[in-house]
């Protein structure tokens, strides 16, 4: 499912407002558009770009955790009792400070309901590399987190 026709999915929606009936699905997959230093530009609003449904702007750190509570709450309505819902999350630097994307994710699958199993980490052959970053203040990660969660109170 995407939201964006042009992409070719084989369901147009929005994943905050999933056409499902609830209690359906044993496993869905979460896979947020990149931050803006791994895009092709430096637009910082991710509405047109990602057809995000919600703006991201100055105020939400252009980032994309203000959209994680309704798709959380929206995973876990279609979900099927013991499903499973897999993330995968970076983590991003904005304005010299760390973004802890994982975490964003992760509080917000709790308040929903989720029950968080597992963490695993995917490392990837190189650091993002963006050419305005002459001097970095910061280290430079190589992985991303594929979260694992699930709509129980056990993570069997």
């Amino acid at each position: 499912m995407d939201i964006q026709p042009q992409y070719k999915p084989k369901l147009v929606g929005d994943n905050s407002q999933m056409p499902f009936r609830g209690r359906g699905i044993r496993c869905g997959r979460l896979r947020p558009a990149p931050h803006p230093h791994q895009a092709e530009t430096n637009q910082k609003d991710f509405t047109v770009r990602f057809g995000l449904v919600q703006k991201s702007s100055k105020e939400t750190g252009y980032s994309f955790s203000h959209t994680y509570p309704a798709f959380v709450r929206e995973a876990y309505r279609v979900l099927r009792p013991e499903g499973v819902l897999l993330c995968k999350i970076a983590d991003y630097i904005h304005n010299h400070r760390y973004q802890w994307a994982h975490v964003d994710l992760i509080q917000a699958a709790v308040a929903a309901g989720f029950q968080p199993c597992d963490c695993i980490v995917k490392v990837r052959k190189g650091p993002i590399i963006d050419p305005k970053w002459i001097v970095a203040h910061h280290s430079r990660r190589q992985h991303c987190y594929w979260l694992v969660f699930r709509k129980s109170d056990k993570c069997e």
